[in-house]
C-alpha cells in the first residue's frame, strides 16, 4: 500500500473512533431591529460644507446613510445626469437657423456621432459653407457674432437668440459694425477662427452650448478672439460661461461681452494679455479673481419621507 493510502486509512480510523457529539445548544434569541435605523436625527453636515455649498452648484456636504448615499442624493444625481445626457444627445434641426433669420453654416462633421468623436472636424467649415460665407456674409466688420450648437443644442435653441440679440444690440450702440448673423451646426470653439478670418472681422465671438454639467444642460459659453485666424489657441481667447437664466442672464451677458469686445478693440489684443482690471464696474466679478457671489442650487427631485 502506498504512503498516501496508508495516511488516509489512519485518518479515517481516527475520525470514526471519536465519541458522538452531544445535543446542540439552542441559539440565543436576538432582539428584532428597530423599525428605522437611518437616517439618524443627530447627523449634521459640517459647517464648512454648508458654507462652501453656498458658493457652488457642485454637490458638497451631501452626507451619507451608513456606507451609502441617501436616497434623495442618489435620485438628485441621476436626474441631473439625465439632464446632461439629454443636452449632449440633442441635435439642432437643419432648418432651425434659417427659420430664425440666421445664415446656416456647417462644419466638416457629417453626423452627431462623428461630432462627439472628432472635435477637430468641428473646428473647420465644410467647403460649401465656407464658399457661402464668403458670398453672402458682410466683410470687414468690427464684430462677427456666431451662434452655434456646441455640446448643447438645447442651450442654443433656448437662450441662444436672446444672447445673440443682446450682444449685437450692445455692439451697435457703441457704433461698431456687426457682421451677418449666422448659426453654425456641429461647431467647436475654434470654428470662430476660420469664420472671422473669412469675413475679415476684427473680433470674432462664438456663442455656443457649453459642455453640460450636473443639472445644467442649457448653459451657453461665449469665446471671443481678436484678429481671428486659423491657428489661434485657447490662450488667445477670452470666455464667459454659465450663461443661462439661473447663472448669468443672456441680456446681462450680452452687455458684458460687448465691454469685453471693446477692450479687445482698444488694446488690439485678447487672451491672457488682455487687461481687464479697470473694467470691474462694467464686468463685475468677471473682471476680478475673487470668489463669485453665492448661487442657489436648483433641485430637480424632491423626496418626501
Amino acid at each position: 500500500m502506498s504512503l498516501t493510502r496508508t495516511l488516509m486509512a489512519e485518518l479515517a480510523a481516527r475520525l470514526t473512533s471519536r465519541p458522538a457529539q452531544g445535543a446542540v445548544a439552542p441559539a440565543t434569541l436576538v432582539a428584532p431591529p428597530p423599525e428605522r435605523i437611518f437616517p439618524r436625527q443627530e447627523q449634521r453636515h459640517s459647517p464648512f460644507a454648508e458654507e462652501a455649498a453656498k458658493h457652488t452648484t457642485a454637490l458638497l456636504g451631501i452626507g451619507h446613510v451608513g456606507t451609502r448615499y441617501a436616497t434623495d442624493v442618489v435620485l438628485q444625481f441621476q436626474a441631473e445626469l439625465a439632464v446632461a445626457h439629454e443636452a449632449v444627445g440633442a441635435v439642432l434641426a437643419p432648418d432651425w437657423a434659417s427659420s430664425h433669420g440666421l445664415l446656416p453654416l456647417y462644419s466638416r462633421v457629417k453626423d452627431h456621432r462623428e461630432f462627439l468623436l472628432r472635435p477637430d472636424l468641428g473646428r473647420r467649415l465644410a467647403p460649401e459653407s465656407l464658399q457661402r460665407l464668403r458670398q453672402e456674409a458682410k466683410g470687414g466688420v468690427d464684430i462677427q457674432p456666431i451662434l452655434a450648437d456646441g455640446l448643447s443644442a438645447v442651450a442654443c435653441m433656448g437662450s441662444g437668440m436672446k444672447l445673440l440679440e443682446a450682444f449685437t444690440a450692445a455692439c451697435e450702440q457703441r457704433g461698431w459694425s456687426v457682421g451677418t448673423p449666422m448659426c453654425a451646426h456641429f461647431a467647436r470653439v475654434w470654428l470662430e477662427d476660420e469664420i472671422g478670418e473669412a469675413v475679415q472681422a476684427r473680433v470674432a465671438a462664438i456663442l455656443l452650448g457649453e459642455r453640460p454639467g450636473l443639472g445644467t444642460g442649457d448653459g451657453l459659453s461665449a469665446y471671443l478672439v481678436y484678429d481671428p485666424k486659423v491657428g489661434r489657441t485657447d490662450s488667445d481667447r477670452n470666455m464667459m460661461s454659465n450663461i443661462h437664466p439661473r447663472g448669468t442672464p443672456p441680456e446681462q451677458a450680452g452687455r458684458r461681452l460687448a465691454v469685453l469686445a471693446g477692450a479687445m478693440l482698444e488694446q488690439r489684443s485678447s487672451g491672457v494679455g488682455l487687461e481687464l482690471s479697470h473694467l470691474t464696474a462694467e464686468l463685475g466679478e468677471a473682471a476680478g479673481t475673487g470668489y463669485r457671489a453665492p448661487q442657489a442650487r436648483q433641485r430637480l427631485v424632491e423626496v418626501h419621507a
